[in-house]
């Protein structure tokens, strides 16, 4: 294809792997999804189909943080049965995500352990940190994101699509 003046800005298929596959945009070079040096957030994107627990440990960041929890059914966000734990403060305060919800973690509170414990249906799960890179001011950083992330193959994202 032809380069174009504005062609720069799409960026096709950039799937990234991790605990589930995911859609990554941030400025970051580690990142194997979508990087603009300029970009000011870094913003992740997963469809989660089965349980798992977030790798990284209790930690906080200087910036704010935003999650969207949502149901896959793109016709009923709240078509949701999903359950997760998420620990919020220096106490680790335990919270049960049952429902379509955004959980609001402002800079500098402490917030880990994440587990998806159950999931009869997929569920997005979507993470907005107001930052082009991701960082956490404590915790151990080599825990999440992983250096450099990997991305899919050709063959890889082909036998995605069934093709």
């Amino acid at each position: 294809m032809a380069e174009t003046k504005y062609g720069k800005y799409i960026i096709r298929e950039p799937l990234e792997k991790g605990v589930a596959p995911m859609l990554h945009i941030c400025a970051e070079d580690g990142c194997a999804g979508a990087v603009f040096s300029n970009f000011p957030v870094e913003v992740q994107l997963l469809c989660i189909t089965q349980p798992l627990t977030f790798p990284h440990p209790p930690h906080v960041h200087d910036v704010d943080e935003i999650f969207f929890i949502f149901g896959s059914n793109p016709q009923n966000y709240y078509d949701f049965d999903a359950e997760i734990e998420i620990y919020l403060g220096e106490e680790r305060e335990k919270h049960i995500i049952n429902s379509t919800s955004i959980v609001y973690i402002p800079k500098g509170l402490v917030h880990a352990p994440i587990a998806i414990k159950k999931v009869n249906k997929p569920i997005q799960w979507m993470h907005v940190l107001f930052t082009p890179k991701y960082d956490m001011s404590v915790g151990d950083v080599s825990q999440h994101p992983k250096h450099p992330r990997e991305k899919y193959s050709p063959e890889e994202i082909k036998k995605m699509k069934g093709r």
